[in-house]
């Protein structure tokens, strides 16, 4: 169930992250910044959908790991469209929230299978 919720913010946040950088690449023709927020921002529930294919428990959480890196990342990207006046602040906050909730909830789904099968 969690994890399912998990995979359905991540695609509400790619959609988000894709429609945000089309108006980004339109309007003010930035495309350095917003590829690599739409390759990183996408990933994210990508490899979520990808680790409940995981062929072992290792893979599940490597796929998981993947997804938290990229989510990391998107944040990074964020930030720096932020910072040099791409996104508005408004904008900014709403999605680095859905970023930080969907990070929080990747976290604590490695740390909860890692509990359960006696992983550090």
């Amino acid at each position: 169930m969690a994890e399912s919720v998990m995979l359905e913010k991540s695609k509400e946040f790619a959609i988000s992250i894709v429609k945000i950088c089309k108006v980004i690449m339109a309007d003010k023709h930035e495309y350095v910044m917003t590829k690599q927020l739409i390759k990183s921002g996408t990933s994210i529930g990508a490899n979520i959908y990808e680790s409940k294919y995981g062929h072992s428990t290792a893979d599940f959480i490597s796929k998981m790991q993947i997804a938290l890196k990229e989510c990391y990342e998107s944040e990074y990207w964020l930030e720096l469209l932020y910072r040099t006046e791409f996104i508005d602040s408004e904008r900014f906050a709403e999605l680095s929230h859905s970023c930080g909730e969907i990070r929080r909830m990747l976290v604590s789904s490695i740390n909860t299978v890692k509990s359960n099968k006696g992983i550090e």
